[in-house]
């Protein structure tokens, strides 16, 4: 491709021809399977993943075969595949089904086709960057771990729903992140799938001769090649880099195999493949950036290919130019408030993973190299970080939130050795927010198309305005809304916790008889997270009498669902997990609490959409920024919160709950923190959180708890949206200082 290859004409790119397959390889994800001709549409609609955000969209598939579509995961590509010849001439024959399609087809193609906005130097020639180690489109495309890579696929969705010029990079994982099972024992088991035996919606990139289009790095001493695979999110384009190709050892394909996965070196070279390889590939593919994105610093690599380029056109420049240009096309997303979260590697694998000419071509020794990577570049006993690589070689830095923007500065101002107080770190801050077309649940924009309009996202970012739209919304509707979506919920409960198998002794993640388990009517609390120490997944497990009474308590109960992975190495986290699986007090615990296995995007869904109360309690400053809750407030329910990351800015003391105090507990005894904020969780639930849900008036309706959600809506769906988001990193960030 040539630099006429601009977003506009990727846009337009149709799905590669089929190639050769050869063995152990994956050349490209198509299968020969004819639909009914006017049928065709649902072809070219699963190659995009803009049917994932739009409920029409995600029926049109759906509607065809309902258990069939849950089977393959929500896989549009798989689900054609193995979809029954007699059900796609019956939907091919169904005049209501046609007329709804091409009602889809005919929106999906105005907005693909609609001409980009360009912003100050931001265009269609020369659009932003965005590199991530992860990105959570859906659950059908699993090269996501968690709530960076969610956060990473929402900023894409916004993107291409503002038509913000904009190309992602990132990397594809032949066998993903882990999928969970937890045993009889209640230990968690990990698993993984081979990802070239599904059918994904990736195309090979080729150039015009229907060759792959291959980048390479000298890699351990030999050149490691790599491929790429498009992935359209709407109107952007997603690059995702493979080395699983025939030009490399056996070990070089397995670089991108495993999400986090590996040893250090393994870290190294991945980071390798996407920050310079992306640079490689952005250039072969003809995409000059105005400005490269830097999300978490797994790329920042690409600061160094950038430098390296620049001095091999203009020879006679030294690496304090190169660095001079660098910065003022790179900026960088934080996303860790603890040192020890950001990925760090001995000079030895450093040096081993970087060639010598390499660091020559940047006119700098390798200890000068070393240097750029840590806090203090004088102390030689220091790991080089990637997090003091992208502060050096980028022009803005920004937390995810507010306290993170102060943890950060905090954190980082050693490497600032002319700043003497930690609030002049050159760090701000970019709340974090969430794409609600794909969060907020198709049941609740039904009825905000009813009673808002049909334009009700359009009035979303007018907060005034939305605030009035939805104080006019009948408290009775509101709740009947929740409760559909609790009902749903606890469906699916019963169904994933189903098991004609289980152990010797009880869980609470598999039951024989699911009839009777949960119910709609008690007071749901939902906590979904990485179990992690900081997390603090044993808070609620301190005061076993007193939890026990509330789950036990006839008149008020109250039921708990939780959900998330430990990392395979981590014994503690599963421990942790083991432990709340498996406990049991001769009380309903066991069937007033159930723990949902693989915690995912479709797990996440009926979670957020249908709980009463989000519950969150990490260790204070801990948490950068947190996007769980800002789902379930935009779906009706009510966050139960440690004043930490964007709660700080959310809470209003109306539209939720907090616990603990917004306190200095640096100097304060780890152990006097959790036993305090354990006392004010227990105490907030006894005192405020059930007695309010249960304050019924004579319509059945709690009028209290339903000011507060829509208190909730009104408030934080219009201030965390992702749109709003993307919107200060355009003026904050973006086009600050251009």
């Amino acid at each position: 491709m040539t630099e006429a290859s601009s977003i506009e004409t990727k846009r337009n790119m149709q799905p590669a021809a089929k190639l050769q397959n050869e063995e152990n390889f994956r050349n490209n994800f198509r299968f020969d399977r004819q639909l009914p001709e006017n049928l065709r549409f649902l072809e070219t609609l699963s190659w995009n993943y803009f049917w994932s955000w739009k409920p029409e969209g995600t029926n049109l598939f759906r509607e065809i075969d309902p258990r069939l579509w849950d089977e393959c995961e929500q896989n549009p590509r798989l689900f054609l595949k193995r979809a029954s010849e007699l059900r796609l001439w019956q939907k091919a024959l169904d005049t209501s089904y046609l007329e709804r399609m091409q009602i889809f087809s005919e929106n999906f193609e105005k907005y693909i086709s609609a001409a980009l906005e360009n912003f100050k130097n931001i265009s269609g020639v020369n659009p932003a960057a965005y590199f991530c180690a992860e990105y959570g489109i859906h659950n059908s495309l699993p090269i996501y771990s968690g709530g960076l890579g969610i956060l990473a696929g929402d900023h894409l969705k916004s993107a291409s729903d503002m038509n913000v010029p904009l190309v992602a990079v990132g990397l594809f994982y032949r066998y993903g992140y882990f999928r969970q099972k937890i045993n009889h024992e209640g230990l968690q088991e990990e698993h993984y799938l081979d990802s070239f035996e599904n059918e994904l919606a990736l195309e090979p990139i080729q150039d015009e001769e229907s060759n792959l289009i291959l980048i390479s790095i000298h890699i351990r001493g030999r050149e490691v090649f790599a491929r790429a695979w498009l992935a359209r999110i709407g109107r952007i384009s997603l690059y995702l880099l493979d080395t699983n190709v025939e030009q490399n050892s056996e070990v070089d394909r397995l670089i991108t195999g495993h999400l986090y996965g590996g040893d250090t070196e393994t870290r190294i070279v991945q980071e390798k493949i996407l920050g310079i390889g992306g640079v490689r590939l952005l250039r072969k593919l003809g995409v000059e950036p105005s400005i490269y994105h830097l999300n978490e610093g797994h790329s920042a690599f690409l600061t160094l290919e950038l430098a390296r380029e620049y001095l091999e056109l203009n020879v006679n420049s030294t690496f304090d130019d190169a660095i001079n240009f660098v910065r003022k096309k790179c900026v960088f997303t934080t996303h860790t408030p603890v040192s020890a979260g950001n990925d760090t590697f001995s000079p030895d694998a450093i040096e081993g993973c970087f060639d010598k000419n390499f660091i020559s071509a940047l006119k700098i020794t390798k200890e000068e190299l070393f240097a750029l990577g840590r806090t203090n570049p004088e102390d030689d006993a220091e790991w080089f970080g990637m997090t003091p690589l992208a502060l050096r070689l980028t022009r803005s830095a920004n937390g995810v939130s507010e306290k993170h923007g102060e943890v950060s500065r905090d954190l980082w101002l050693e490497m600032f050795p002319e700043i003497t107080k930690s609030e002049e770190v050159p760090i701000t801050y970019v709340t974090n927010g969430i794409h609600a077309p794909t969060w907020i649940a198709p049941v609740f924009q039904t009825l905000y198309e009813k009673r808002i309009g049909k334009n009700w996202s359009e009035i979303l970012p007018d907060e005034t305005a939305w605030r009035a739209a939805i104080e006019k919304i009948p408290d009775a509707e509101i709740w009947k809304t929740h409760q559909l979506l609790k009902q749903l919920l606890v469906s699916f409960i019963r169904q994933k916790t189903f098991s004609a198998e289980i152990g010797s002794h009880n869980t609470i993640n598999e039951h024989r008889n699911t009839n009777k388990l949960f119910s709609p009517d008690i007071l749901t609390i939902g906590f979904a997270r990485r179990v992690a120490a900081y997390k603090r997944w044993n808070l609620l497990l301190t005061d076993l009498e007193r939890l026990v009474k509330m789950v036990d308590d006839v008149e008020k109960p109250v039921q708990f669902v939780f959900a998330g992975k430990a990392h395979p190495q981590d014994r503690s986290a599963k421990e942790i997990l083991q432990n709340l699986m498996s406990f049991d007090e001769n009380s309903q615990w066991q069937r007033r609490a159930v723990f949902l296995e693989d915690y995912d995007q479709e797990v996440a869904r009926y979670l957020v959409q249908g709980v009463d109360v989000w519950l969150n309690v990490p260790r204070r400053p801990l948490e950068a920024s947190g996007t769980s809750g800002q789902k379930v407030a935009m779906n009706g329910g009510l966050n139960l919160s440690i004043l930490d990351g964007w709660w700080i800015e959310g809470f209003n003391g109306e539209n939720g709950f907090s616990l603990g105090v917004l306190r200095d507990e640096d100097d304060t005894a780890i152990e006097k923190i959790d036993k305090d904020d354990a006392e004010s969780l227990y105490k907030v639930l006894e005192t405020e959180v059930v007695p309010t849900y249960y304050a019924k008036n004579a319509d059945g309706l709690s009028s209290e708890w339903i000011r507060r959600m829509k208190n909730s809506l009104a408030t934080l769906t219009p201030q965390f949206s992702s749109d709003r988001m993307l919107k200060d990193y355009i003026e904050k960030i973006y086009q600050a200082g251009k």
